[in-house]
């Protein structure tokens, strides 16, 4: 079996090399930071004028979320 040149992983018909890091890195922060304002705003949405541990908290969870969402989309690519 081919080996690629770049990654060293197996040239398989849907082979895609991995990702490099900077834009692994840049994904992940983006994905959180839109998980906390999109937590945040919906926080504020729901109480007019929350304390700052539920907001953090909201934030919190809308980031959890978020990255959950987005490995469960990601892991039904072939790679």
């Amino acid at each position: 079996m081919a080996t690629c040149p770049k990654c060293l992983g197996a040239l398989t018909e849907h082979h895609k090399c991995p990702s490099r890091l900077l834009r692994r890195l840049t994904e992940a922060v983006s994905t959180v930071g839109v998980g906390s304002v999109v937590g945040a705003m919906f926080c504020f949405a729901i109480e007019e004028q929350p304390a700052g541990a539920l907001v953090i908290a909201a934030a919190a969870l809308g980031a959890v979320l978020a990255v959950a969402v987005r490995q469960a989309i990601s892991s039904g690519r072939v790679s």
